[in-house]
């Protein structure tokens, strides 16, 4: 399969951009096995199997356990999760899922966030969620091959 846009042919600035995003994410106090979470469920909610490819070896590399990673599928009832973790991948559900999510589903997610996570840390989050759930969509429109991702991201490598 042949990519339907690479990375030269997109607008000047974009990639550089979304790469400001990842650097700022790394930054801001949430803890990076939390952000490699959010990463792999929003990203198998998507199906995406390029950023799944991408963010299972990363989080392997940077320490994640092989076990949390394909229990993402069941997090609900699998006890490897803490109650912080779990309510940032309900968060990460419901937001993913917009378009399918009431109101008051959003606003219980917020509650659960509420009690493990300041205010700070939940926009944090939520720009996590959206940033990933935009690399999805840019890496499926432009038909990256899953499996052919090679190593970390610059930005990943900077931050090991």
């Amino acid at each position: 399969m042949e990519p339907r846009i690479t990375l030269a042919e997109t607008p000047k600035g974009l990639y550089e951009l979304m790469q400001n995003i990842e650097i700022y994410l790394k930054k801001c106090g949430i803890p990076h096995s939390l952000i490699a979470l959010i990463k792999v469920r929003a990203s198998l909610i998507n199906g995406c199997g390029y950023c799944l490819d991408m963010h299972h070896k990363d989080a392997l590399k940077s320490g994640e356990t092989f076990q949390r990673l394909y229990l993402l599928r069941a997090w609900k009832e699998s006890p490897c999760y803490s109650d912080a973790e779990k309510a940032a991948l309900n968060l990460t559900d419901t937001l993913t899922e917009i378009s399918q999510t009431e109101p008051e589903e959003i606003a219980d997610a917020y509650e659960k966030m509420r009690v493990h996570y300041t205010k700070e840390e939940i926009a944090n989050i939520v720009l996590a969620i959206s940033q990933i759930n935009s690399w999805n969509r840019i890496a499926m429109l432009s038909g990256t091959v899953p499996g052919s991702y090679k190593g970390a991201t610059p930005v990943a490598m900077a931050s090991s």
